[in-house]
This record gives C-alpha cells, structure tokens and sequence, in this order.
C-alpha cells in the first residue's frame, strides 16, 4: 500500500493529472475485484460447509429410516401371524369341538393374541432437525417434502394401531369373567412360568368359547382391523420408506 501512495503523490507532485485519475480507478478496479474474490471464496466456503453439514445429515436420517424399515418389516409379519392364528380359530368354531384338542386351541390363542401391534419408528434425528428448522438443509426439495409428510402418515398409523389394540382387547375382554380360565390356557401353552404363575391342578374347559358367538364376531372384526392395517397402511407405509431410503442414498456423496 505504501507503494501505492507514493505513486499517487508522485503523479500529483509532477502535475500529470490525466494519469493520476487512470492510476485512481485503476486501484478502485484492483480493490473492487479483490472484495469479489473475497467474496467468492467466502461463497465457496459457505458452500463446503452446507454441503458437509448435509452430508451429515444425510447418514443419520439414512441410519434412522433403515432401521425404521427393519422394524416395520418386523410388525407387518407379527400382524400377518396376529390375523392368520385368528382365522385358524374361526376354522376351529366351525368343527366339532370334540376332535379339538384344548391344548392345541389355548396355543392358538396365545399366539394370536400375546403381541400387540405398534410401530416405533426412529425419528430423534428427524424431529430435531424439523424443530430446529434444520431440515431446510437438505437441498432436495421432495426430499423435504416427504420427510415432512412421514410425522403427518405416523399419526394416522398410530390412530389404526390404536383402534388395532381396541378390537383384540375386545376379544380378550371375554376372558375377565368366570366362566373361562386364563390360566388354564397359560398352562396348556406352557407359558405360565413367564408371567410367574403357579400351576393349578383345577383347569377349566375353554372350548367352549368356540361356540360362543359374540366370541366369534369379535374376532372376525379384530381379523378385518388387522388385515385393513396391513393393506392400507403398513404396506403404503414401506413404500413411503423405500422411497424416502432412495431419494437419501441419490443424495449421499
């Protein structure tokens, strides 16, 4: 800089205005190009970090939704074998109750009704990056855009489980008065010693519930809830993972 200004009084000290005004706004350009080249690797900087920042991003929500798929993979199995052991029992109502083994019928109910269906979904990573407003980060704009919708289509599955949960306590609600016996159908499953149950040596005949036609609708409608679960829910809900797994993994560097 110091060069500078002893050129400039130099060019004023010999009177050469004309090219002191040249020398002037050749030193404007000069300063003027070097703010825009500041500015431009700020820019460029700025864009390396939103860029690392979104990578970062990125492997987490990836990490959250494949392990969300893992488990909803799970529970739509659970859910199959939840409503496939209901229809065995329907098939069993219309038998004779005599050529029905009590043993086999109280396994049947235990592994139809011991697993309730809920689906927790990883989603830590995402509610902050929603409530921080962080998600406007990610540079994908469909991206965002389903990311968003997932809490909304959550909600609306946690609403299904819920009326899901409604309809097999319906069914199990048979079992709190006395003419039927859980334990006897803990013991004949051989699952009493997980709840801590002591045997009985008294046992009740529950075959009767086969007959039982109240018992029968209620587990018609804990089928329909479970398979309408699956069809319009679940399942639309693995493509809607699938594809927000695609479009983060087309994003991943």
């Amino acid at each position: 800089m110091k060069i500078f200004r002893r050129i400039r009084h130099k060019l004023i000290f010999d009177n050469k205005k004309v090219q002191y005004l040249k020398y002037a706004l050749g030193e404007i350009v000069l300063v003027v190009i070097g703010i825009l080249i500041a500015l431009q690797i700020n820019n460029w900087n700025q864009k390396r970090i939103n860029k690392n920042t979104e990578q970062i991003y990125l492997n987490g929500l990836k990490q959250e939704f494949q392990t969300s798929k893992l488990k909803l993979e799970e529970l739509i199995k659970i859910n199959k074998k939840n409503y496939s052991g209901a229809k065995k029992i329907i098939e069993l109502s219309a038998k004779n109750n005599d050529s029905i083994k009590e043993s086999s019928f109280s396994k049947l109910l235990v592994e139809t009704f011991s697993d309730d269906v809920a689906f927790n979904s990883n989603n830590s990573l995402l509610v902050e990056m929603i409530n921080s407003g962080n998600l406007k980060n990610l540079s994908n704009t469909e991206l965002r855009k389903q990311l968003t919708n997932w809490i909304s289509t959550l909600e609306d599955i946690s609403r299904q489980e819920e009326e899901l949960s409604n309809q097999r306590i319906k069914v199990l609600d048979i079992f709190r008065t006395d003419k039927y016996s859980l334990n006897t159908i803990f013991q004949q499953a051989g699952v009493s010693n997980d709840f801590g149950l002591p045997k009985t040596e008294k046992q009740v005949n529950n075959l009767s519930l086969l007959k039982s036609r109240e018992f029968e609708n209620n587990i018609i409608l804990f089928i329909i809830t479970s398979i309408a679960t699956e069809k319009s829910h679940y399942k639309p809900l693995l493509d809607d993972l699938n594809s927000i797994l695609k479009l983060i993994n087309n994003e991943i560097d």
